[in-house]
Parts: C-alpha cells; structure tokens; sequence
C-alpha cells in the first residue's frame, strides 16, 4: 500500500508538466543504476534491500535485549552523531509525547550524546543521569569519531562510577563494525552485546539497521510495522517505472527540473511539530548526499505557522532561489477545539469548536497559495498520519529518491569526501599526533 501521495500541481509556474515529465528517461536510468549497483558508490547500496533482507535472528536477539534493558533502565543514552543518531531521534520524536519526559508511562526515555562538544550540555546530562536507572547504545562504525567517542568516554566513566564495572557493562549495548575499529575492540575486550552496522550501508541511510532499530524499539515503539511500511515502498519503488506511479521517481524528477530551472534551496515544511527531527534527518540525507562539485539543492527547513512569523516575509518576498516542499498529515493522533469566551475580547469566538488542525489546515492553505502566488514552487507530500508503518514509508521513500536524485544530478550520493575537511583542521589545532 502507498500511503504517500505526491502532489506538483503547485510546480507549474517554473516549470511545465512537460519539463518534468521529459524527466522520466533521466530518473528511470538512475533507478537502474541503483538496483544494478554499476554506478559510482555501489558498495553502498545495502539499503535497497534492507527490508526485505533483514536477519530475523538478529531482530529476535534485538528484542531480548531491548526487553532486558527496559526491565533495569528508565532512560536510555544514545551515543551517536549524524546517521547514527537522527534517524531514530526522528521516529521517536515523532511518536511519542511533547512532554515524554513528564509522562512516561513505564517507557524509557531517550536522551542523546555524542552530537555535540558543549561543555553544559555534558554537565547537564550528567546531572539528569546521576537520578535515573540508565543504560547506553553507543552507535559508531569506527569508535574513532571525536564527538561520539569522547561521549562515550565520559558517560562510561559515570556508568561506571555509579553501578561499578561488572553491572556497567550489563547496560552497555555497542552498535558497530562487524570485525574492525576502536569501538568493536572495546566491546569485544568488555564483553558488551554487539549489533552490526552492515559495511555496505552509509550512515544517512542506517535507521533500518540496529542503529535506528533499537533506541525505537527501547522507546518502545513497534519496529515490525516500521520494517512493514518500508518493505511495502521499496516494491512500489521497484515494480513502478511511470512519474504517474512511482512517487520517489516522481519527487526525484522534479527537484532536477527545477534545479535546472535556477532553483538552489529546498524547504521541508511541516505543521505537527512532532516532525520537526524528520526535517533534521532529511537536511543530512539529501545535504551529504548531494552536496558535491558545487552542485545541489541547499536543504533547509520550515515549521507551520511557527517559522511564519520569522523566515514567512522572506520566503515570500525574498530572493527567488526556493522551492517548498510540505508535509501535509490529514489524520493527527488527538482534536483540540477552541473554546467559547463569552467576552471574546479577542475577536477569536468565529474559530469556537474548529480544532487546531482545521486551523492549521487552513494556514497551510493560505501558506501554498500565498508562496505559489509570490513565485515558490511548491511539491505536497500527503500521509494519513504519523504512525510506525508511514514512517517507514517516508523513511525508503526519501532514501530511494535520494539515491535517484543523485545520480540524475550527476554526482555520487553515497559518499562524502567534504566532512574530512573540517576534522584535519580540528585535529592539528588540537595537537593529534599526525596533523
């Protein structure tokens, strides 16, 4: 089932039907290169298949575990930066409560480490820590990531202190290499449970792994119905050959044409606030994906109608350089409606019993006919509503697109040479032998 409807009716200012449509022989040959793997970054193409190829046993043995850690841990710390932290930072956010932390319900909470140097941020953390039953998934490839493993280094240390080595250990799951790296070596030596980042899946493309798959299951969603939704876009991305019908190819087609057309800035927007990590998750897959040989859409996000009243004047007045590109969710998991003032000194008694997300509706609306008319591009992403299986859509969704993106832009999508420029530099003002 596609619970995802692509709408680019908004498009046809810049571009005509034709220009997106003459896109089909350019996105039908990147789709063949990604399922053929003979395209440039071929031992990255683990994820195509993932859902469909994903161990059982290794999921078994997941549960026990998530199943041990929740019977001892009221909090969970993830320990991961970029692909191993956002994906699962934006399932669980977009599932669980605003106020989680005050209405847990029995669940663990998640918190995050190794995404961040800030100094209060660690002391915080550790002050937070020091009051709760916790355990730890620490997340990377190499164990040599500076962020992450100095996370783990401290975290560890207070692990250790409150529950001594032996119990530490208990609650330290290591999601990693299968047979290299400092991390690996650092499990293998303390005896810590071991999940596998597989070689051939990059960072940005690993939420279906373990990476993603066990601080969602701990959070205590359903990692099944996530896995369902997934494995049921990967067969329209596979079987589907038409724009008409495949909606990844669709979308892939578009962005190019309009990129073609001058337009350099893409803006995911979204009204649930829930959504926002979703944005965070898909700025890094289509940045480092595409960001390459001076080419690319620049990723950038709205929130409805809270960015409205700071970035709305520029996006509608501003540079034409944009296209938008909204998240439009028809069923929301609850209904607030507007009281009756009897005074209505706030003029607002014509809005009485409309719920907010007839409200918001409307304010999306008036934003796509307002951006539309100011000369944004606009592409809708329809879902039924946020749950496990539509997440998993948007999640192979995104990914298939990205990788047909890519190719058609003419660039690798599943390497990312330019992130190494930033660390040399770290390293040799910090002192690392070697720089």
């Amino acid at each position: 089932m596609n619970a995802i409807k692509v709408n680019i009716g908004h498009v046809f200012g810049l571009v005509t039907k034709e220009n997106v449509l003459r896109m089909q022989p350019e996105v039908s040959a990147a789709k063949h290169h990604l399922l053929k793997g003979d395209a440039a970054g071929n031992d990255f193409l683990g994820w195509v298949n993932l859902p469909e190829e994903i161990d059982s046993e290794m999921l078994a043995r997941l549960k026990a575990d998530v199943a041990r850690l929740k019977a001892q841990s009221s909090v969970l710390v993830v320990i991961g930066i970029g692909g191993s932290y956002l994906g699962a930072r934006m399932v669980i956010e977009a599932l669980q409560s605003e106020f989680a932390m005050a209405n847990r319900n029995g669940k663990p909470f998640i918190v995050y480490a190794g995404h961040t140097l800030g100094e209060d941020y660690y002391s915080q953390l550790l002050a937070f820590l020091d009051g709760e039953d916790y355990s730890v998934a620490v997340i990377s490839k190499s164990g040599t990531t500076t962020e992450p493993a100095v996370a783990f280094r401290i975290v560890k240390a207070h692990l250790e202190q409150k529950y001594g080595k032996a119990e530490a250990a208990s609650r330290i799951v290591a999601i990693t290499d299968a047979r290299k790296g400092a991390l690996h070596e650092i499990a293998a030596k303390a005896g810590y449970p071991m999940y596998v980042i597989p070689d051939n899946v990059g960072g940005r493309f690993s939420v279906l792994t373990p990476v993603g798959l066990l601080p969602i299951a701990m959070a205590g969603y359903d990692i099944d119905r996530l896995l369902t939704g997934a494995r049921d876009m990967r067969e329209i991305c596979m079987e589907k050959e038409s724009l008409e019908e495949n909606p990844a190819l669709l979308y892939a087609a578009v962005r190019n044409a309009l990129y073609r057309k001058g337009v350099k800035v893409e803006m995911l927007v979204s009204a649930p606030p829930s959504l926002r990590y979703l944005a965070e998750w898909w700025k890094q897959l289509y940045g480092e994906s595409e960001g390459k040989e001076h080419k690319g859409l620049l990723p950038h996000s709205l929130s409805i109608t809270t960015d409205l009243h700071s970035m709305g004047q520029y996006v509608q007045e501003g540079e034409r350089l944009m296209m938008e590109t909204f998240i439009r969710v028809k069923q929301p998991a609850a209904r607030v409606p507007v009281p009756l003032d009897e005074e209505n000194l706030d003029g607002m008694n014509y809005l009485v019993n409309k719920t907010l997300t007839e409200i918001n509706d409307c304010a999306t609306e008036g934003t796509v006919e307002a951006h539309v008319s100011g000369g944004v591009p606009v592409v809708e992403l329809e879902v039924e509503r946020v749950d496990e299986y539509t997440l998993g859509q948007l999640i192979y969704f995104f990914e298939f697109a990205c990788g047909v993106s890519g190719y058609t832009l003419g660039v690798n999508p599943f390497d990312q040479p330019g992130v190494e420029a930033y660390k040399k530099n770290m390293f040799r003002l910090l002192g690392k032998p070697g720089f």
